[in-house]
């Protein structure tokens, strides 16, 4: 899967779409850690973020090639017909189990559409499925923000809603993991390895009890996400200062009809990746 070849052909330039929101506001503490949301924040997402929509499924002659690719004897509409049931019955289940904001493991979900136990071979039909359904692509000045903040020594993380193909997206793009680019792997949150998905506390809290042990206060952390509800709230619940990030129109999600959004801001307004370093010393 660290091999770029195959997925190379899907790999195509994007830009975001501007937003009619401005740079606003102002940090009250010094930051020591960064934490991040990765679709729609750090990369552009066609889709606006990882969840695939039914109703943006369009690409249905490139599905019909990638079955023919990996000889599954499907239709495109009978493939997606499963792979949609399947995860809403997973879902259910997860919900039946107390779970409520839950997520699923999209690999299991294939080998069970797909009734295949190959994981190698689920997997890579997987992130050839993703990136038809949802081209991404690095927002604009990304290398650079991330190899300022890490000559700054300030720590790095990410909170994301994500799958087991995500991290890859740093070797793809960006020619380096995540470590090495300055992420600090204590640092990592991916709801597809705790099963539970954003806006849920569970990972922002996991985020915090390992900062504690560095002796790092919520009030000194930022993170900073598209989404009001599943980035903002959460962040906000957890004692974070917070940053919207408002610089591509497909993924900014305002929220304003959510109660729980509605008398929520967050502390910046950012439309620019480099933006942020104006606000971190």
């Amino acid at each position: 899967m660290l091999n770029k070849d195959p997925v190379s052909k899907y790999i195509h330039p994007l830009n975001p779409v501007s937003t009619s929101l401005n740079p606003s506001g102002s940090l009250q503490e010094k930051i020591k850690c960064l934490l991040f949301d990765l679709y729609g924040t750090l990369f552009i997402s066609e889709s606006g973020d990882i969840n695939i929509s039914k109703k943006k499924l369009r690409e249905t002659k490139q599905i019909e090639q990638l079955l023919l690719k990996f000889k599954i004897d499907k239709t495109p509409q009978t493939l997606l017909h499963n792979f949609f049931n399947t995860i809403e019955k997973k879902h259910a289940e997860l919900k039946e189990k107390g779970v409520e904001f839950p997520e699923i493991e999209i690999d299991q979900i294939w080998m069970s559409v797909l009734q295949n136990t190959d994981m190698d071979l689920v997997r890579d039909f997987a992130v050839e499925f993703e990136l038809i359904v949802n081209p991404v692509y690095p927002m604009p000045h990304l290398n650079k923000m991330i190899a300022a903040c890490k000559d700054k020594n300030l720590l790095m993380g990410i909170i994301s809603n994500a799958q087991f193909y995500t991290p890859f997206l740093f070797n793809w793009f960006l020619d380096s993991n995540m470590e090495r680019l300055g992420f600090n792997p204590d640092l990592i949150f991916l709801s597809y390895r705790f099963g539970y998905a954003k806006p849920s506390n569970l990972l922002f809290q996991a985020a915090i009890e390992k900062l504690k042990a560095r002796d790092i206060h919520p009030y000194s952390v930022l993170y900073m996400g598209n989404d009001m509800l599943n980035d903002i709230y959460p962040a906000k619940n957890a004692g974070f200062q917070t940053a919207l990030f408002a610089g591509d129109a497909r993924s900014l999600r305002l929220r304003k009809d959510d109660p729980r959004c509605k008398n929520l801001s967050a502390d910046l307004v950012i439309t620019d990746l480099i933006q942020l370093l104006d606000h971190i010393q």
